[in-house]
């Protein structure tokens, strides 16, 4: 079975008709239990029991119940919120003993919310609300798996959420049955992205045309003088605004980067093409990665009324002091729709 999806949507819905969830940053999971035996599924069928085996262990809190299926989110914790760096790493592990060391290292919870089958009967069909019930009456809190609380106030939940530096939240209608594999407005997703300013220092052309813009380099300085790589960004650049910018980053190349060390992974692409570090564009992202770099990153234009100087901060963008203050905060608990 494949799990509900919510709808995107840009406010949190109101009235008593909703509940509302923290949207964690994790991957969402079905747990399938039969007595001692569980299955864990990925949004897509694909079986990854193996690379989770501190969910599979007795005392976990999932074994023991007769036909029941599970929908929550797989998530790592760092100092009380989510790091989707570290889960990311136990995604694709299939070798049984590489699995339980990341499971020392970097223990998942599994944070559930939604039973669709119990005691040999579906709840596909039930409210929300009853399957709710139904859940919060398995007692699900053993610390691996948790059933996090909902809330009746959406934009308050919305406003701490931003705060805290979390994903989003996931806004629910009580009287909706669940419907697999349908991406259904009776579930809503609204997630926090931030815009900031950076620095562009080099480019690559697209993959598949050397002569266009395929996505531009982006950094951040430093108090103390070193740029601090952020990523590349490409979406949002097609069509004229690319080749317009095109145009102005050739008029400044650089033989070298303006980094001290070019970033793994990126040190191999022979085509890069570095310039001087004097445009400044907004970028609007999700958040920033522990490696400081932006996640799923799209371009808002250039800024042509600052200069470099304008992005010298205390704390920069994804700087390790401000990830740090953020990983710090606390928030509710809650649900994601994955």
């Amino acid at each position: 079975m494949r799990p509900m999806l919510a709808t995107p949507a840009n406010t949190v819905p109101e009235g008593d008709e909703w509940v509302h969830e923290v949207k964690w940053d994790g991957m969402r999971v079905l747990a399938h239990v039969s007595g001692s035996s569980v299955r864990l599924t990925s949004r897509t069928e694909r079986d990854v029991s193996v690379a989770f085996p501190e969910l599979l262990r007795p005392g976990a809190g999932l074994q023991g119940y007769d036909d029941l299926l599970l929908d929550g989110e797989v998530v790592v914790m760092t100092d009380g919120v989510p790091s989707f760096a570290a889960l990311a790493e136990r995604f694709n592990v299939s070798d049984a003993a590489m699995a339980a060391r990341l499971a020392s290292a970097a223990p998942a919870t599994y944070l559930v919310f939604d039973v669709l089958q119990a005691m040999n009967r579906p709840t596909l069909a039930m409210p929300l609300r009853q399957r709710r019930q139904l859940l919060e009456g398995l007692d699900l809190q053993t610390g691996v798996v948790q059933t996090p609380a909902t809330f009746t106030d959406g934009a308050q939940l919305a406003e701490a959420t931003a705060a805290q530096g979390l994903e989003g939240v996931v806004s629910k209608r009580l009287g909706s049955p669940y419907r697999p594999g349908r991406r259904s407005p009776d579930w809503r997703k609204i997630v926090h992205r931030r815009t900031d300013s950076f620095l562009i220092c080099g480019w690559l052309p697209e993959r598949d045309n050397a002569r266009a813009l395929g996505s531009v380099y982006l950094a951040t300085p430093s108090p103390d003088g070193p740029l601090l790589f952020r990523g590349r960004v490409g979406s949002g650049l097609a069509g004229g605004r690319g080749a317009d910018l095109l145009d102005r980053l050739r008029e400044i190349p650089c033989e070298t980067p303006p980094f001290d060390e070019v970033p793994v992974g990126e040190a191999d692409r022979g085509a890069i093409n570095w310039v001087r570090p004097e445009l400044i564009a907004d970028v609007e992202f999700l958040g920033i990665s522990e490696a400081g770099q932006l996640r799923q990153p799209s371009w808002r234009g250039l800024r042509s009324d600052l200069t470099p100087q304008d992005l010298v901060r205390t704390e920069t963008a994804g700087s390790p002091r401000s990830i740090e203050a953020r990983n710090e905060r606390r928030t509710p608990g809650g649900g994601a729709d994955g």
